[in-house]
């Protein structure tokens, strides 16, 4: 009798043991998902974009043309590039500290997205063949930053002397690399020295020196230039201004000297970390960005005019009314108010799109609109390098309507119904084309060679992508909900008045801080430097033929629609 009553109660407890292993396994593998969704560390194949078929225009491409170009991932969930040679090693211990660990955890996700470089298994020496000089290694963090400057970042080619030459040009004079692929730039040091074995890490794009390590930097001085002769980025005229003297005695710094220049002016309130320069001969002074300096403020030519009278001999009756004015320029040091950006406050309710074309200067409108508004863009995809650069917009999920605007590149109905409004940038496609070009080849700063201009990939890449320029404008010209179209050349043309326009679009009514902000730190740092082209022209006159039909059908396509042509420069009318 007992053993048929066990007999009986053998097979139910058998699968009840199955049921809760089951069970256990997918309460792990429910964790696991969770964990990934909130580290967005999310992992697929890129989707496509199926398209409409808007004037028998191809659709983009949807295989990987190439294994020497990468293909941008249109997929929210594409977050991160296939890796080939596996995981990049880690040349330092791990740390200790809880902080330090986390925070190498979270930039080793970023390296091991990389193929390795041939130099990570290389000893490290200390640099002695480069322009600047080594200072030493310092420690690092969040709370304590030993170089205030800007953060830029390589994960492939980062060397000391391209961070050097960066940080040189932007009006600082510390270089400082941490983790091998990151760049920061002050004019003073604010943290202890740490041992020399902690800046053990060698430069991705650099055989054998020091580049940081986790929390620690390897800092560089960097060459000296004379005085007079520094040549800096991001350094903008912002106009003459009539100032009294009781104002002008509330600036904190003030220089005198009798063969002042106006460079020199901007090299004096570069090093003294200061956003403005307010230059008359022989004074420079050195101060924030207010409202004394609002554009409604200018007074046009009567800094010149003044000048002219300084050469004449009777300016004696002038002298009092000339004391006023001043030339007051734009150094290449961020105010701290710009700096000051966050998600919005609540919610939205509507999702506003920033669409563009790959290449037609998306990276840098965003740049503009942070800098306008005080609010962090999203984006439709996740992008490390953006992140690591300052759009932490990237990290947070596109739908949680906490960022003023979402990046897309995508073009098909659906993707773009699911937008209640939609800022619309277009730009010259032989530009557009020959950016994300350079972007494939170089990534976000560095250009493509001669040799890949000729290779068989432009050719393919053009044919791909140029259909792609004309369908992603129509596309949202057809079914984009509520579209402000902004042409990149107007942009760059007019540069205040369309970004009010686009503001206006957002909902949001800047200060005149903002603006300061946005005019005098328009170019950012994703501007690639110089104006390096190939030394041929790429385009050959059946590529132009083609361009130019499309170039065509987009122009009839927004003037049917009571939308501002495209500018006259794309294609003579």
């Amino acid at each position: 009798m007992a053993l048929a009553l066990l007999s009986r109660l053998h097979c139910p407890l058998k699968r009840a043991q199955l049921l809760l292993l089951c069970l256990g396994i997918a309460y792990l593998m429910a964790g696991s998902i969770l964990l990934m969704q909130r580290s967005n560390i999310r992992v697929a194949q890129p989707s496509f974009p199926v398209f409409p078929p808007l004037l028998a225009i191809a659709a983009p491409p949807t295989t990987l043309w190439t294994a020497g170009l990468g293909v941008r991932g249109r997929s929210r969930w594409a977050a991160v590039q296939s890796v080939s040679n596996g995981r990049a090693k880690v040349e330092q211990q791990w740390p200790t500290s809880r902080s330090l660990g986390v925070q190498h955890l979270h930039r080793h996700w970023f390296h091991s997205t990389l193929p390795e470089s041939p130099e990570d298994g290389s000893p490290v020496r200390k640099k002695d063949n480069h322009q600047g000089a080594y200072i030493g290694c310092f420690l690092h963090s969040a709370s304590k930053q030993a170089l205030g400057g800007i953060l830029l970042y390589d994960l492939r080619k980062m060397t000391s002397s391209l961070c050097q030459d960066t940080c040189s040009e932007s009006g600082y004079q510390f270089a400082g690399l941490e983790y091998g692929a990151e760049c920061h730039c002050g004019n003073r040091i604010n943290s202890q020295q740490a041992p020399e074995e902690d800046c053990s890490l060698a430069c991705r794009g650099e055989k054998g020196y020091p580049c940081g390590g986790v929390g620690r930097l390897s800092i560089y001085k960097v060459q000296e230039q004379f005085p007079g002769h520094r040549k800096f980025r991001n350094v903008h005229q912002r106009g003459c201004f009539k100032l009294m003297n009781d104002t002008i005695n509330t600036f904190p710094i003030h220089a005198l000297q009798a063969n002042l220049t106006a460079q020199s002016c901007i090299e004096t309130c570069t090093d003294k970390e200061l956003p403005l320069a307010v230059f008359k001969k022989p004074h420079c002074f050195c101060t924030w960005t207010s409202s004394l300096f609002s554009l409604n403020q200018q007074s046009g030519q009567q800094c010149a005019e003044n000048a002219g009278l300084n050469h004449t001999k009777n300016s004696t009756a002038t002298s009092t009314k000339e004391q006023n004015y001043y030339q007051v320029y734009h150094t290449p040091v961020l105010d701290s108010r710009c700096k000051e950006r966050m998600f919005l406050p609540q919610r939205s309710n509507s999702l506003v799109a920033l669409s563009s074309f790959p290449g037609a200067g998306n990276t840098w409108v965003r740049h503009l609109i942070e800098l306008m508004t005080g609010y962090y863009t999203g984006s439709f995809y996740f992008d490390g390098t953006l992140y690591s650069r300052g759009f932490k917009g990237e990290k947070d999920f596109w739908r949680n309507g906490r960022s003023i605007c979402v990046k897309t590149h995508e073009s098909g109905e659906r993707e773009i119904e699911m937008y209640n409004s939609a800022i619309l940038l277009i730009r010259n496609p032989y530009r557009s084309l020959m950016a994300e070009f350079n972007r494939k080849c170089a990534g976000h700063l560095g250009h493509a060679t001669d040799a890949q201009w000729k290779s068989k990939e432009w050719p393919e890449f053009v044919s791909s992508y140029a259909p792609w320029w004309a369908s992603h404008a129509l596309s949202w010209l057809k079914f984009g909900h509520h579209l402000l179209v902004v042409h990149y050349e107007d942009l760059q043309r007019e540069l205040l008045p369309q970004l009010r326009l686009i503001t206006a679009f957002l909902n949001i009514t800047p200060t005149e801080e903002r603006l300061i902000c946005a005019q005098n730190n328009q170019d950012g740092y994703f501007k690639r430097p110089g104006s390096q082209q190939p030394s041929f022209d790429p385009f050959t006159p059946h590529m132009r033929q083609t361009i130019d039909t499309f170039i065509r059908t987009v122009d009839q396509a927004l003037q049917s629609r009571n939308f501002s042509r495209l500018p006259g420069q794309y294609l003579p009318r």
